[in-house]
């Protein structure tokens, strides 16, 4: 590998990272003896230690990191910043002050950022408060991650997350809604497509919210906004109406109906070729999950992760972090699920960083690359040999934090 172009040393902002590997991506591609140039927030070259060291002259700040491994910053594709983890997020949510609700979603994204994460999709919150805090954090007010921001999500009346403030009935309704989140800052629009476990009263998971010819119309007017559309969705009626609509993504994507998990085998396959991504939203705990799903649902539903896996579906990396059991900061916990069935380590890093990007819209991070913002982690360890590596943290860099 080849480092870039010399850097401007005396700008006098510049810093070499070195370490004993250095992982750009994608497919578990790694420089031995490695170094990362930064400038201004940016990185300028990646390579061999001595290419890049050449490149950056003498006058540059020099991070040494041995025994560790330098990797692209991970990414959170599916967290909800204003819930908390416990045990009733609605009523935390619903009746918290603004004000308090604000600084406790700053401090969990300073939480995802310390381990290792550069960036967040928040699918779901109240009042567009992320996109006050994506904003902080963007201008260097706040210490976190790149946040991509959902604002409110669609749901129908009394629907799944309607405490939100999300319910839409009619078409002319569902138009206000997307037009009413893009005014207020929004990244892309998430819409509850089935019911979920966390609203009492709600449609059934399995159960659709709104009809295929509503999710297309979902599409539609968020594309003429120019954003992209994430949906949750367990149901398998369902989750063939949102990838026959044309969704970007699919959240949880758990294939239910009322007789239990059956996956529809020409929805993959179009899942396949459209490239929609699956974001399967697995949280740390997720040995206690199965068990509570019982050892019978527990391997159907490994068994279709991976026949989903073997035909070719994307899969991207996500916490669901907020919901309850589901804690900020335990990232690694959920990439050794997918370890757990088979997936190599390499795939699974993909999913963290370069999948996750791609499916989020953003070209500028998810790989180390001249050019690429400065999302940037370093561990002890070597991940691509144990994951655990990703949780001995040794520095974090974003084009917002000093180093």
């Amino acid at each position: 590998m080849t480092a870039s172009a010399p850097a401007t040393a005396s700008s006098g902002n510049a810093t070499l990272i070195v370490a004993d590997r250095v992982l750009t991506g994608p497919d578990g591609q790694v420089t031995r003896n490695g170094a990362v140039l930064v400038e201004s927030g940016r990185i300028t070259a990646v390579g061999p230690v001595r290419e890049v060291e050449a490149a950056a002259g003498s006058a540059v700040r020099r991070l040494d990191h041995p025994g560790a491994t330098v990797l692209p910053g991970l990414i959170d594709c599916h967290v909800h910043l204003s819930f908390d983890s416990g045990p009733d997020p609605i009523r935390n949510v619903a009746e918290a002050d603004p004000h308090e609700l604000a600084t406790a979603m700053a401090e969990r994204a300073g939480h995802l950022l310390a381990s290792g994460v550069t960036t967040v999709r928040d699918l779901g919150d109240r009042d567009a408060l992320t996109v006050r805090l994506r904003d902080a954090v963007a201008a260097g007010s706040v210490t976190g991650p790149r946040i991509v921001a959902a604002t409110t999500p669609l749901t129908s009346p009394g629907g799944h997350c309607g405490f939100l403030g999300g319910e839409v009935a009619t078409e002319e309704a569902i138009r206000d809604r997307i037009a009413r989140n893009a005014a207020a800052g929004a990244d892309l629009i998430k819409v509850m497509a089935s019911g979920g476990a966390l609203t009492p009263g709600g449609p059934r998971m399995w159960e659709a919210q709104f009809t295929e010819d509503q999710l297309r119309l979902i599409v539609q007017e968020a594309a003429r906004h120019r954003l992209a559309v994430a949906a949750h969705a367990h149901g398998t009626d369902t989750i063939g109406h949102c990838v026959a609509a044309g969704v970007r993504t699919v959240e949880h994507c758990s294939w239910r109906t009322a007789e239990g998990m059956v996956p529809d085998e020409e929805t993959i396959r179009r899942m396949a070729e459209d490239g929609t991504y699956v974001c399967r939203c697995v949280s740390g705990d997720w040995r206690l999950f199965l068990e509570q799903l019982g050892a019978e649902r527990a391997e159907s539903m490994c068994r279709i992760i991976r026949g989903m896996r073997d035909a070719g579906v994307r899969f991207i990396a996500g916490t669901d972090a907020g919901v309850p059991g589901a804690h900020f900061g335990d990232y690694a916990g959920m990439l050794e699920f997918f370890v757990s069935l088979g997936f190599s380590t390499a795939e699974v890093l993909d999913m963290a960083t370069v999948h996750a990007a791609d499916a989020l819209g953003l070209t500028d991070t998810g790989t180390l690359a001249p050019g690429r913002r400065a999302d940037i982690l370093v561990v002890d360890g070597d991940p691509l040999t144990d994951l655990a590596a990703l949780r001995e943290v040794r520095r974090v860099i974003t084009p917002q934090t000093a180093f």
